[in-house]
């Protein structure tokens, strides 16, 4: 019997800490129906019995709380909603029950942005880890020594889970119930639930916005120019004379405050331009790539594909049903 205890933190998405209960629930009945044993014991743990959610709208009613579990096999983390600062102080009594049980032999797995509770643990320090995309920044900035996997669905490291934004917790799910048990019995859960079982990366849905939440002025500026000239052939020769900057300083600089180079921004500023005409207009593949600045259709269908985890014509065919795919 495997011991799963799903935290019920302050300040949680409440479908986050209803659907983990659910799914190991009903693979549960789908064990007995194939005539073999419950395997999972679900808890609910919190900090107290009750714990209520969006201003008191609704609350719910744990089965321990933290110091009442002596033992278990697998913690999960729910998203948190609102301020992520502030939900990780609201949670902070969690934390060492956490780091804890990790010790103890326990295996860790957070949805979305529940990652940020646990990475406040610091047992994610020097590893990887995966949340939502929307969020990538803030987490690098709270927690440095923790390396985001940009795009990724699901990232394990010595018994450590996390999954990328909102629904992406599925696969997450998913995942732990195919190591519980079987292939068939995840398979199984994925049909019932309707989750597409071995879904990669979230590179889809990501918007890119640009990373400024930084106080180097001089990489703004170029930032801005990028993001205002995309559809020209942007050099970093250009940019450095334009900032009066020396290359190698410019090019550090840029790294540090963005987390990319400035091949990799640019690349960024062009495909969110192409997505975005993807969504709007009837324009076809090449239009849309001369458009962005590219003059080589494979280069362009190399790096969006890259970016994105969709060739152009599927992420067309994604979100602009009406319009009529021309390559």
């Amino acid at each position: 019997m495997k011991k799963v205890s799903i935290l019920v933190p302050e300040s949680a998405v409440m479908e986050a800490v209803a659907d983990p209960r659910y799914l190991f629930t009903v693979v549960n009945e789908f064990l007995q129906v194939s005539s073999r044993p419950k395997l999972f014991d679900i808890e609910l743990v919190g900090q107290t019995r009750e714990v209520k959610f969006l201003d008191g709208i609704y609350s719910v009613y744990t089965d321990k709380v933290l110091d009442e579990v002596s033992e278990t096999d697998l913690i999960v983390i729910p998203a948190l909603f609102g301020d992520m600062k502030n939900a990780v102080v609201q949670n902070k009594a969690a934390i060492p029950w956490i780091t804890q049980h990790y010790k103890n032999g326990a295996e860790v797995a957070s949805l979305c942005v529940g990652a940020f509770l646990l990475a406040s643990t610091g047992i994610l320090n020097g590893k990887k880890c995966s949340t939502h995309w929307a969020y990538t920044n803030e987490f690098r900035c709270m927690f440095p020594e923790v390396e985001i996997v940009d795009g990724s669905i699901i990232t394990e490291i010595n018994g450590i889970y996390s999954s990328g934004g909102a629904n992406s917790y599925w696969n997450l799910l998913l995942y732990m119930v195919e190591k519980y048990t079987d292939r068939d019995t995840a398979i199984l859960a994925a049909k019932y639930f309707a989750i597409d079982i071995d879904r990669e990366n979230q590179s889809a849905f990501a918007i890119f916005k640009g990373q400024k939440d930084h106080n180097d002025e001089e990489v703004k500026k170029a930032q801005e120019y990028i993001e205002a000239n995309y559809a020209e052939k942007i050099t970093i020769e250009v940019l450095v004379s334009l900032l009066s900057l020396s290359r190698r300083s410019f090019e550090r600089r840029f790294k540090k405050a963005t987390n990319n180079t400035i091949v990799e921004y640019i690349q960024r500023v062009k495909i969110e331009a192409a997505k975005r005409n993807f969504e709007l207009s009837r324009k076809n593949i090449n239009e849309v790539m001369f458009d962005v600045g590219y003059t080589d259709t494979k280069a362009f269908r190399t790096v969006f594909k890259k970016i994105t985890g969709l060739t152009p014509i599927e992420y067309r065919n994604k979100y602009n049903k009406e319009a009529k795919v021309l390559v």
